[in-house]
């Protein structure tokens, strides 16, 4: 029969103490999570570095009796499995474990709470933050999506979270924001980098301008950060780059070009066909 471990618990932090502890580590909670991919080892480790309990269950164990082992030791059974199998996990739980007041909740950024089923407290916790799984660090000071029971506020104060409510029926759009912000912008930079092998340059010289375009972002608005031909009407020198894009047979970069430059002509308020041109 699997049975539901505690994460081993090092000196530092069973003194509450932690690089990244701010004296306000706490011992008296405890919190279960299953899965242990990137997600719920960087909860396991950053949770236990700021004093709580932690159990952890891998996924292939989640069988129902090591499930209701866990819940009925824990105040917070947070689970950290893909997203197609939450509601799966959730529902191998005993209806008289959930019932005794444990919060069964998910860390998932798209799914909402019905995945969780008929439990009588619920709620949702997902960070914000690309995680490595590895280092205890990396959710300290991260942004929080929280949906359900406040307890879960608790944990994100615990690792000095900044939060955020989200409705379950905003629960897609915020998703697709945090994709676009995140996958969709490595994206963006692998096509950089292709172009950067491609004319012998060192990557990191474009990646400094993406940094700079960040911070402008951040201090401007998208708005009055956007520079470039498109938001001056400089259309020959964007038909230029179309040319040369597939001269040098980067014939799969140049929708990305064009459905960008598009959005960055709405975004400088120029009409996007004209600014454009694909003949």
């Amino acid at each position: 029969m699997p049975v539901v471990q505690a994460v081993p618990v090092s000196p530092m932090a069973m003194s509450g103490a932690s690089p990244e502890s701010d004296g306000s580590a706490r011992s008296d909670r405890l919190i279960g999570i299953v899965g242990l991919g990137r997600a719920g080892s960087s909860f396991a480790a950053a949770l236990e570095a700021r004093g709580w309990t932690v159990k952890v269950l891998d996924h292939s164990a989640a069988v129902p009796s090591a499930l209701d082992e866990m819940a009925r030791k824990v105040d917070v059974v947070l689970l950290c499995v893909p997203d197609s199998n939450i509601a799966d996990v959730a529902s191998q739980f005993s209806p008289e474990v959930l019932a005794d007041g444990v919060v069964l909740a998910h860390c998932s950024g798209a799914a909402t709470l019905d995945v969780l089923g008929s439990a009588s407290r619920v709620g949702s916790i997902h960070p914000l933050v690309s995680l490595s799984g590895e280092n205890p660090g990396d959710l300290i000071g991260a942004w929080f999506a929280l949906a359900g029971d406040s307890l879960l506020a608790d944990v994100a104060a615990s690792l000095d979270g900044r939060t955020v409510q989200i409705e379950d029926a905003d629960r897609s759009l915020y998703h697709a924001g945090a994709v676009i912000a995140s996958n969709h912008l490595v994206a963006l930079l692998a096509q950089v980098e292709t172009i950067a092998a491609r004319v012998g340059m060192p990557v990191d010289a474009f990646l400094d301008l993406a940094q700079v375009s960040l911070d402008n972002c951040r201090e401007l608005g998208a708005r009055s950060a956007l520079t470039g031909p498109v938001s001056r009407g400089d259309v020959a020198t964007v038909v230029g780059h179309l040319e040369a894009l597939e001269r040098s047979g980067l014939h799969g970069e140049v929708d990305a070009y064009v459905a960008l430059a598009k959005r960055a002509a709405v975004l400088a308020g120029r009409d996007p066909d004209e600014a454009v041109p694909l003949s």
